[in-house]
């Protein structure tokens, strides 16, 4: 009996059981995209597809089926797995990033979330993207080789939307007319910035975000945080298991002493020390870190107005900061807390698009200035910064 990835992959259910019934049918596709949010599981999902249609059981419950003697895709002959890579990159990191795949495929790899792998403090991006001479020279002969011992050679590119042009229009060609024993396994975070052309020639395994109780769950059975703190941490993730397990609880806590005073900034409208805090944050994050702020910072502004309304410190998200609360509730009467949640989504949207975050938070800092003391802002709320 089969059990695709039932322990491996947390979640995902309704994914799992389209990429059962594919095993089980024995009818191949040439091409596979998996699509979804960033850190809901996209690559253990490729990575345990792939050892799946080759015998390996490993991430997941072969039984009968297992026919290769393999311990994981990694040292199969006929898996091969492809990430976006800084120009300058040496063999030898490529390949830590690939073993630390293979130890835990929720791993961070990514150059802009972990671009230091030896200092997971670590803040300068390095971009990483498919050029059309990695796609040359290493991805596309992998394409032709033949399947030594599996039944399929298969190719597994993640993030797939990182190829540049050349790069995909490279790429569609052998989509078009793909050798007969490849399979190809796909992953990307934006289903959206992919040509047309290379999404109408692959069947799209759709993901979804994670709930809080998932991740919360997975926090405590796999990472061993106790339930305070797995429950806390999955409530920040936004969604995002990878980022939810990489972050340090008292990290996390840390950042939001500033979360407090980047409110108290905002009331008083000090225009030097929003900037201060603002590029600091900045300089100290990436954009996953900076979305982490703004998912600590909405949920304080949930937590002031659920006391507001009901005076109770147990309810609150954030129960260790009651009295910080009760502060900013006395101070806030007339609030508009509401808008003001809504505003960070309008954040976090701009900096998922790549807007300059230190202008995004300058900018959110102001208009929050207004909200605090429950006046409309200059700009309205529905309409562009």
């Amino acid at each position: 009996m089969t059990t695709f990835a039932a322990n491996s992959v947390l979640g995902q259910e309704k994914t799992k059981n389209e990429i059962q019934k594919i095993l089980d049918s024995d009818r191949l596709g040439h091409a596979y995209l998996i699509a979804g949010p960033p850190g809901v599981g996209k690559k253990p999902l490729a990575l345990a597809f792939a050892e799946a249609v080759n015998g390996v059981s490993n991430l997941s419950e072969l039984g009968a089926k297992t026919y290769s003697g393999k311990s994981s895709w990694m040292n199969h002959p006929d898996i091969h797995v492809f990430i976006p890579k800084p120009r300058e990159l040496s063999k030898t990191e490529f390949n830590s990033r690939i073993r630390m795949l293979e130890q835990d495929p929720y791993a961070i790899i990514d150059f802009a979330n972990r671009p230091d792998l030896n200092d997971d403090a670590g803040t300068k991006n390095r971009r990483a993207f498919y050029s059309i001479n990695y796609f040359r020279d290493e991805i596309r002969p992998a394409f032709f080789l033949k399947p030594n011992e599996g039944k399929r050679n298969i190719i597994v590119i993640t993030g797939i939307e990182n190829m540049h042009e050349s790069s995909s229009n490279a790429f569609l060609k052998v989509l078009e007319e793909p050798p007969a024993d490849v399979l190809i396994i796909m992953t990307t975070d934006h289903v959206n910035a992919l040509l047309p052309t290379i999404l109408s020639r692959c069947q799209v395994l759709k993901c979804t975000g994670l709930s809080t109780d998932e991740i919360s769950l997975g926090l405590q059975q796999r990472d061993h945080l106790t339930v305070t703190d797995a429950q806390y941490m999955a409530r920040i993730s936004g969604g995002n298991y990878a980022i939810a397990r990489f972050w340090d609880v008292s990290q996390v806590k840390s950042l939001r002493s500033d979360v407090v005073k980047f409110m108290r900034m905002s009331y008083t409208q000090d225009a030097s020390e929003i900037s201060t805090l603002s590029i600091q944050w900045v300089e100290e994050n990436n954009a996953e870190g900076i979305l982490v702020i703004l998912n600590l910072l909405e949920l304080f502004i949930k937590d002031i107005l659920v006391y507001m309304h009901t005076n109770t410190g147990s309810l609150l998200i954030n129960e260790d900061q009651v009295e910080v609360i009760s502060r900013f509730v006395h101070s806030l009467r007339e609030a508009d807390l509401e808008t003001m949640a809504s505003q960070i989504e309008s954040a976090r949207i701009m900096i998922r698009q790549n807007v300059a975050p230190k202008y995004i938070l300058t900018v959110l800092a102001i208009r929050f200035g207004y909200l605090m003391r429950g006046l409309p802002t200059p700009i309205h709320p529905d309409q562009p910064w």
